[in-house]
């Protein structure tokens, strides 16, 4: 039973982890970058950097990595306790932790190279438009990644393991018992 009870902690905090994250990346995308876009290409490759400088603050690193650490224990737990949700759980550590490995593969190289040009030279305005046809599109792709790892963390907390699993008392009232 304290195992149990262990688990869904850590799910929750996975789902409150990834929706907290899928947030921020969906309002980079949605938002931020939109009107940065806009600027002349110096006044926004600079005002990126401030952002990328400023968000490796304590609060984002202890919620991004910190999920990151619930969804690793969470997946080592799927896959050596099994139990109710399971599937789902790991989905959603999947699913999150593969936005991780975008934004270290993909978003942070770029933020890097962005930094290293002076945004007001020819050079800074053509690593600019490089920098937006990379990093948004992985940007989108963690979005959209945590968005789906919310959604399986909260069919896990329902306790249904998998489209088909459970007894009709542990399945989400809207799988019926068509399932």
């Amino acid at each position: 039973m304290a195992g149990t009870t262990v688990t869904r902690i850590l799910t929750f905090a996975a789902l409150t982890g990834s929706a907290l994250m899928g947030g921020v990346f969906f309002a980079y995308g949605n938002s931020v970058l939109g009107s940065l876009e806009r600027m002349p290409a110096g006044q926004g490759a600079a005002a990126m950097n401030m952002v990328n400088v400023e968000i490796y603050n304590p609060l984002f690193m202890l919620i991004f990595m910190g999920t990151c650490l619930v969804c690793l224990v969470l997946a080592v737990l799927g896959l050596v306790r099994g139990g109710p949700g399971r599937w789902w759980s790991l989905t959603g550590s999947a699913l999150y932790l593969a936005g991780v490995i975008i934004t270290i593969a993909v978003n942070v190289p770029w933020s890097d190279r962005l930094a290293a040009v002076g945004p007001a030279t020819p050079e800074g305005a053509a690593e600019w438009s490089r920098f937006l046809s990379h990093w948004n599109p992985a940007n989108d792709l963690r979005a959209v990644a945590c968005t789906l790892a919310v959604i399986a963390f909260g069919l896990a907390l329902t306790r249904a393991d998998g489209p088909r699993g459970g007894s009709p008392a542990t399945r989400p009232a809207f799988m019926g018992n068509r399932w």
